[in-house]
């Protein structure tokens, strides 16, 4: 099978191992930070920092796009949701994130009518048929999943449907970046970059992280071969003592992007001037708006919302773990009062959360991985 078989080779993983190793500097150690949550559950799921010296490291970025949703944005969509003539509809990962008052799950148990979909079509199709009730979706993702709302929002204004809005939480990868960048808890080596969200944004946006930050950023796919190739090709660089933008996901991703897929986002949506991200605080122009002229689309213009920030659980620890500060078994409560059947935080919802990845696969640090593996 194409694009699957051949990028999950275990002899050519080992081979590439040796490489990346025989590349490393005695004594030093490197940090690449993937991006994107898919990356983390490759690495996780296929044991592949078993081909990795011990020199090198994975940390974990704030690609997660459910994960890095603040809990007082979950409250002002429950506070539209409530009202009793509105549907609310979410992707399925979305209704076990807790809010300050509970999650979508729990504010569905209090008589709140909130759908699951698996597309923003999904809800337009529930506001068609259900003439006589507001139907909103909650919009959430990077780059990646904005056109598919963008798209749905022109289907609408064409079909005529008034009864259809859209509650608007996108991101962009780009300024969480840089965010990551100038904080002072990490110091990274490197970056693999997300896959998904570059298909549509391309690769000329990373310029900057190269140019202004001296640090190479490597696009890459989520197969287990496509990661350590990025591993390899970061350290490749700065053997070298370069730091340049290189995609080793040509097969999907295009140098330019998707200007189909940017012009529609640029035609609904600008840059929302202030959005706080979990973990991150606030980061200026992280994250999308409808433009004015889709006001009549707009949830947060039509019912208006609380608006109120609500402080993360004192010890759930996303926050350090979005930033790549800390593994996810390094927090308290992980494992134990945080599962994903009780999730304190969000990195434990999503199926790209950091947190959930590592439950799943394993919940120990490399370390004891490898001791208990040669007992």
């Amino acid at each position: 099978m194409r694009f699957v078989d051949e990028y999950r080779d275990a002899g050519t993983a080992r081979a590439l191992g040796a490489r990346i190793a025989a590349l490393c500097e005695p004594g030093r150690t490197y940090k690449f930070m993937e991006v994107c949550g898919g990356h983390t559950h490759t690495i996780y799921k296929h044991g592949l920092e078993d081909h990795l010296p011990a020199g090198v490291e994975l940390v974990h970025g704030p690609g997660c796009p459910v994960c890095v949703i603040p809990m007082g944005r979950i409250d002002d969509a429950i506070h539209i949701a409530e009202r009793p003539d509105v549907i609310m509809t979410s992707f399925g990962d979305m209704m076990r994130v807790p809010g300050g008052r509970g999650s979508f799950l729990d504010a569905m148990a209090r008589g709140a009518d909130i759908r699951m979909v698996y597309s923003p079509l999904d809800a337009l199709k529930i506001a068609r048929e259900n003439p006589d009730r507001r139907v909103v979706f909650m919009a959430i993702g990077f780059e990646t999943t904005a056109p598919s709302t963008a798209m749905t929002l022109l289907r609408a204004r064409a079909e005529g449907l008034a009864n259809f809005s859209v509650f608007c939480n996108h991101v962009t990868i780009i300024p969480a970046v840089k965010a990551i960048l100038d904080s002072p808890d990490l110091r990274l080596s490197g970056f693999i970059g997300p896959g998904h969200v570059s298909a549509v944004i391309g690769c000329r946006p990373y310029a900057f992280i190269a140019r202004d930050y001296g640090r190479p950023l490597v696009v890459a796919g989520f197969e287990p071969l496509d990661v350590l190739h990025a591993v390899l090709a970061n350290l490749e660089q700065l053997a070298a003592g370069r730091a340049e933008v290189e995609n080793r996901y040509a097969r999907v991703v295009p140098w330019d992007g998707n200007p189909r897929a940017l012009a529609v986002i640029d035609e609904v949506m600008e840059p929302r001037a202030h959005f706080e991200w979990r973990g991150l605080g606030f980061i200026p122009y992280s994250a999308l708006r409808l433009r004015d002229r889709w006001a009549a689309y707009d949830a947060e213009q039509i019912f208006g919302v609380p608006g109120v920030r609500v402080a993360d659980p004192k010890a759930c620890q996303c926050g350090e773990v979005l930033k790549g500060v800390l593994k996810p078994w390094e927090c308290k409560v992980f494992g134990t009062a945080c599962t994903p059947e009780t999730p304190i935080g969000t990195c434990m919802v999503s199926s790209e959360g950091a947190c959930a990845a590592y439950y799943n696969f394993g919940r120990f640090s490399r370390d004891r991985v490898r001791e208990a593996t040669a007992r």
